[in-house]
């Protein structure tokens, strides 16, 4: 398989917030994106972040999802390891859906250049 086969995506400005995901060509309904991103998460104590530079403690705030009432961050193993799917930007009316084991599919049909959202609080407490 070559690196760009089930690729339907780019990181790019966003009019939303900072960096968003945004479609490379038309996605159709159902399509299961980032199907190779095999990151693993971890959960961290959100205390255990107290104390860290603030730069640092930036990128758990940024990129991580909360649970357990606020108490828990949902990491990559290393920040080093963000793939696009990190990046997806909330929206109440999102055009991505997400399933419990942290895949994210298209909600409907999504044209070429359209950034992809997903509603932070399907995941997210």
């Amino acid at each position: 398989m070559l690196p760009h086969e089930k690729v339907y995506t780019r990181l790019g400005v966003s009019n939303i917030h900072g960096i968003g995901v945004f479609a490379i060509s038309n996605i159709v309904k159902h399509t299961l994106l980032f199907e190779n991103d095999n990151t693993e998460m971890i959960w961290v104590d959100v205390k255990d972040t107290n104390g860290i530079p603030d730069k640092l403690k930036k990128m758990y705030e940024d990129f991580c999802v909360l649970k357990d009432n606020g108490t828990k961050y949902g990491c990559p193993t290393n920040f080093n390891q963000l793939t696009m799917a990190w990046y997806m930007n909330h929206s109440d009316t999102p055009n991505v859906e997400i399933d419990e084991h942290y895949d994210f599919r298209t909600c409907r049909d999504i044209e070429d250049e359209e950034e992809l959202t997903i509603n932070y609080k399907t995941f997210s407490d």
